[in-house]
Formats: C-alpha cells, sequence, structure tokens
C-alpha cells in the first residue's frame, strides 16, 4: 500500500543529483510492511524510478549483482536498470517497469495461468544465464542446505508432539536427506525470493507483459530452492498454476528435484510453525500448520 511520504533528507539530496525535478517530485512509500527495505516510488518532471534504501551492504551488494545478472537473462523492460547506486548509504535509483504487482491482482484463472507460464519462462532464462560459482560459494551453497536440514531437526525435537504423525515423518525426512539430495541438484543463480509479489503484470499491449523485481535475496544456490513459495503456497491448491508455469519452464521437475522441493518446503513451513509459536503469531502458525499438511499430501 503507497502514501504519499517524503525522503529522508540525505537520501534526497543524494537522489537529487541523479533525477531531475526532484523538488517538484511526488514521492510515496511502496515499502512492504514486513520488509526490511524502505522504497520510494518517486514521480519527477522526466518520468518515474524508484529509490531502495538497504537495511545492510550485503543486501544492496545482492540487488546490484541480481540488476546485472538480469541484464544478460532477460529482456529490456522485463527488469529494472540500475540508475545510480551508492553502496556507502547503501541506496539505489532504480528505473520503474510497466504494469502492477500481481500479488493481489484480481485475475480470471485463464490469464492467472497466463502470468505463471511467464513467470516460468522468465525463471528459466534467468537460472540458464551463466553466472560463475566459486568453490567456496559451493562451500557455502551446501552448508546452507545443511543448517537447514538441521534447523529442522531441531523444530522436531522441540514441536514433535504438536506435528501429526506424518508430519513428523516429513520434517524427520527433511532434516536426515536435504544435505545427501543437494549434491545431486541442478545450481543456479537464484532470484531468491520468487512470488507474485515481485512480479509486475500488465496485460496491455497483449498478449501482456510480465516483469520480475527485487533481487536483494539473488545469490548463487539450488535452482528448485525458487520454487519453494510457490510449491507452499500456491500450487497446492492450484495444481493448474503449477502446469502452466514449469510448462513456461520447459522441463518437467526430477524426481530428485520434485523430493527436495518438498522437503525444502516443509523445512519452510516447520520453521513458520516455530517463530509463529515463539512469538505467538496466529498469521505464522496457519501458515506453518497449511504448508505442512499441503506438504504431506504433495508426497502421497
Amino acid at each position: 500500500m503507497t502514501h504519499a511520504a517524503s525522503l529522508p533528507p540525505d537520501l534526497h539530496q543524494w537522489v537529487t543529483r541523479h533525477v531531475t525535478g526532484m523538488d517538484t517530485a511526488a514521492v510515496t512509500d511502496a515499502s512492504w510492511p514486513r520488509g526490511d527495505s524502505r522504497v520510494w516510488h518517486v514521480r519527477a518532471d522526466h518520468g518515474e524510478v524508484f529509490v531502495k534504501l538497504y537495511p545492510s551492504t550485503e543486501k544492496y551488494e545482492r540487488e546490484v549483482k541480481g540488476c546485472e545478472h538480469a541484464t544478460r537473462a532477460l529482456a529490456a523492460g522485463e527488469a529494472p536498470r540500475l540508475l545510480a547506486t551508492a553502496p556507502e548509504r547503501p541506496a539505489v535509483v532504480l528505473s520503474a517497469l510497466p504494469g502492477r504487482v500481481v500479488r493481489g491482482l484480481p485475475l480470471e484463472q485463464a490469464e492467472e495461468r497466463q502470468v505463471h507460464r511467464r513467470a516460468g519462462i522468465l525463471l528459466r532464462r534467468w537460472h540458464d544465464a551463466p553466472e560463475p560459482i566459486s568453490d567456496i560459494e559451493h562451500q557455502c551453497i551446501m552448508a546452507s542446505v545443511t543448517a537447514q536440514a538441521d534447523e529442522a531437526a531441531m523444530i522436531l525435537d522441540r514441536l514433535g508432539d504438536q506435528l501429526s504423525p506424518a508430519e513428523q515423518d516429513l520434517v524427520r525426512d527433511a532434516a536426515r536427506d536435504l544435505p545427501g539430495l543437494a549434491q545431486a541438484l541442478p545450481l543456479a543463480y537464484r532470484h531468491g525470493d520468487y512470488s507474485p509479489r515481485n512480479w509486475l503484470w500488465d496485460p496491455e499491449p497483449r498478449p501482456g507483459h510480465h516483469s520480475l523485481i527485487d533481487f536483494e535475496e539473488s545469490a548463487p544456490g539450488l535452482a528448485v530452492e525458487d520454487l519453494v513459495w510457490l510449491c507452499g503456497a500456491a500450487w497446492p491448491t492450484r495444481p493448474d498454476l503449477r502446469d502452466a508455469f514449469l510448462s513456461g519452464y520447459g522441463r518437467p521437475l526430477s524426481s530428485t528435484e520434485q523430493r527436495a522441493l518438498v522437503l525444502l518446503t516443509a523445512r519452510l513451513g516447520v520453521s513458520y510453525l516455530n517463530t509463529g509459536l515463539t512469538k505467538t503469531d496466529t498469521v505464522l502458525i496457519d501458515r506453518g500448520r497449511t504448508v505442512l499438511r499441503h506438504m504431506v499430501r504433495a508426497r502421497r
């Protein structure tokens, strides 16, 4: 939800050096309520831009590298362009793109399938664009998967009596099997937060224009990790969206990828549940239980 706002004075001064007409520009806060980064939509004399301020240098560097990766992987207009960067703040100015955020759009089912098919096409191109992965980065990827497995084991010990027997088996498999599965899975430069809140859709001109935003979680990893949100939140109740997405992606998942995807998604679900119970957050509790229930069904 956007609302009228103003940039912090020092940030405004910096943006003025890169965007003409800031003295009369209309500024709205476009930040996500639960996000750590701050985002402003700026309508100035010569067009629109977005200004993004990051909570850490790491997220800033990921955004910059993600934008650079996007220029190699995607066509013009399918991702924002970097117009200015300030690592010392850390902040960027990004070009605006046509369309609206897909999350919450009132789409008919046929158009929604079209959006998910286009999302699959863009992700396949994103994954296929070469990006060297160093030995250290490879070690970090495997360490991250091992950490997820260890988290699943820890939560199982803590919350086991609050899970059904099938859910316990699922989380136990995640703790035991994810590190081994990861060794056999394709690696890629991941988007890192591939979900409808980071997709833009413009139905005009036909057949519609799809683009991607928000690269602050982008990094080398397991390619299948980019499907975890979809697997847990969208596909269980809409298998037609899964079919449309994978049609766009251009290939079915292998049995190893499918098993890893279910276990990675289950790990996320039990993490939601654990955090929700710790913080008495009913939204996270419900989300966690829903994901676990869906993943039990998905592995049958």
